[in-house]
């Protein structure tokens, strides 16, 4: 029996992972490929590297994290 994974999975507080190929648009219309089995695309909007999450929801006070 073969568990099937779903393509994205939020995380609250944090980011939303996709598995597989995706392309995602950055603030400015720019669209990125995914590139790695699992990629972790910022929800909080303060990543330092949009669109993808390097953490720094990690460190916002919690009424400013993604739901």
């Amino acid at each position: 029996m073969t568990i099937e994974h779903p393509e994205a999975i939020l995380c609250p507080g944090g980011p939303m992972l996709l598995r597989g190929n995706h392309a995602i648009e950055d603030p400015d219309g720019l669209a990125h490929g995914t590139t790695r089995p699992v990629s972790a695309v910022c929800r909080c909007l303060k990543s330092a590297s949009l669109p993808w999450c390097d953490g720094t929801h990690k460190v916002l006070p919690a009424e400013l994290r993604p739901s």
